[in-house]
C-alpha cells in the first residue's frame, strides 16, 4: 500500500503542474483573494458548484471571468433580476416563418464556467431551472433535452447587505452549492497594491490561456483517484453526525442552537471537496488538514439554525468550530 501511495503521489506531482500555472496568470489581475481562487480550483476539480457571498466590488466577477481566460473555455455573466424569466436563462423555441418550424434558440446556461450574479434577486422559477441545469448537467427545451459541455461549473454570488426586492433561496435549493464562500476585505497592503495595479500608469496584464478544457477534464478524473482512509471517511462522517445529533458527541449545548444538521450531501462533498484540495497541494492522499480547512465552506450552508441561536447571536460559524474541537482528529 506504502509503496503504491508512493507512486500515487508522483503521478498527481506530474499530473497537478497546471496548477500553479493557473494561479500565477490569475494574480496578474487579483491581489490576494487566495481563498477565493482555491476554492474555485476546488469546485472545478470536484465537479462542485459554489455560493460566493460577499459585498460589491471584491473581484468575484473578475476572478471568475480570468479563471475561465486560464483555461481557455466559455464563460457567461448572468444578471439576475426580478422580471428574468426561465426562458432568458435556458433558452426557448423560436417559430421560423420561412420552414414552418420551430428552431431551438439556447440561452447563456450554454456555457461552461456560468456567473450567475446576485441570484437571491431572481423569482423562484429562475432559480430551480438554474438549479435544475447544476444538478442534472441537461436542460429540456420543448420536448427535447440538451446535455451541458464539461467541464460545466456554475458560481452564483448573494450581497449580504440588500434584502429588499430580493429572493432568499430556499434551504433545499442552497444544499445544492459544494461550498459557500465568504469572501471578505483585502489587507490594507493588499489594497494598496490594488490601487497600484489599478490606477497606475499601464494597465493590468491580460490573463493568458494556460491550460485546455480537456486537460481540466483529465484533471478531475485524476482527483477521483486520491487516497482515502478509512479513518478518514470515520472523521467526515462524525463531523456530519456531530450536526445531527450533537448530544450524543459531547455537545449537549448545541443540540436546541440546530433545528436541522448537514444532509448526506454534506459528506460526500467534503470528501470530494478534500481530495481537491489535495490535488491543489500536490498531493495523492487526503489528510485531516483538508477536512479542517475545508469544513465551515461545505457545511456552513447546511447546519439551520434554530431561533434561540439566532436570539443568543451565536452563529453557525460558531457551532461548527465546536464540534470540530470535540471530533477527534484521526
Amino acid at each position: 500500500m506504502d509503496f503504491n501511495i508512493q507512486l500515487l503521489n508522483k503521478q498527481i506531482q506530474k499530473e497537478s503542474e497546471f496548477i500553479d500555472d493557473i494561479v500565477t496568470e490569475l494574480h496578474k489581475v487579483i491581489i490576494g483573494q487566495d481563498i477565493m481562487i482555491r476554492r474555485l480550483l476546488t469546485g472545478l476539480l470536484s465537479d462542485g458548484h459554489i455560493l460566493l457571498e460577499g459585498v460589491p466590488g471584491l473581484a468575484k466577477t473578475l476572478a471568475v471571468n480570468s479563471l475561465a481566460k486560464t483555461i481557455n473555455t466559455v464563460f457567461h455573466r448572468i444578471q439576475f433580476t426580478p422580471d428574468l424569466l426561465p426562458a432568458d436563462l435556458i433558452g426557448t423555441l423560436i417559430y421560423n416563418q420561412k420552414a414552418s418550424t420551430f428552431e431551438v434558440k439556447k440561452g447563456p446556461i450554454f456555457a461552461n464556467i456560468i456567473l450567475a450574479d446576485e441570484i437571491n434577486r431572481s423569482p423562484a422559477k429562475v432559480q430551480s431551472a438554474l438549479l435544475e441545469a447544476m444538478q442534472e448537467r441537461q436542460v429540456t427545451i420543448g420536448d427535447q433535452s440538451y446535455k451541458l459541455d464539461d467541464p460545466f461549473l456554475v458560481l452564483a454570488t448573494q450581497n449580504p447587505i440588500e434584502q429588499e426586492g430580493t429572493y432568499p433561496l430556499p434551504e433545499a435549493q442552497v444544499d445544492r452549492f459544494m461550498l459557500k464562500i465568504r469572501v471578505s476585505y483585502p489587507e490594507k497592503d493588499e489594497e494598496m497594491k490594488i490601487l497600484d495595479l489599478m490606477t497606475g500608469s499601464k494597465a493590468p496584464k491580460d490573463v493568458k490561456p494556460v491550460v485546455s478544457p480537456e486537460q481540466i477534464i483529465k484533471a478531475k478524473e485524476v482527483v477521483r483517484s486520491i487516497y482515502v482512509d478509512e479513518k478518514i471517511h470515520t472523521y467526515v462522517t462524525d463531523i456530519v453526525f456531530a450536526t445531527r445529533f450533537p448530544d450524543k458527541y459531547g455537545l449537549p449545548q448545541l443540540k436546541p442552537l440546530i433545528d436541522f444538521g448537514a444532509s448526506p450531501r454534506a459528506s460526500i462533498n467534503l470528501v470530494n471537496a478534500a481530495k481537491a484540495n489535495a490535488f491543489l497541494d500536490h498531493r495523492g492522499y487526503v489528510t485531516p488538514e483538508d477536512i479542517q480547512e475545508l469544513g465551515a465552506d461545505v457545511l456552513r450552508h447546511r447546519i439551520i439554525p434554530s431561533f434561540e441561536a439566532e436570539a443568543e447571536e451565536i452563529t453557525v460559524e460558531d457551532m461548527i468550530r465546536n464540534v470540530f474541537d470535540v471530533i477527534p482528529v484521526p
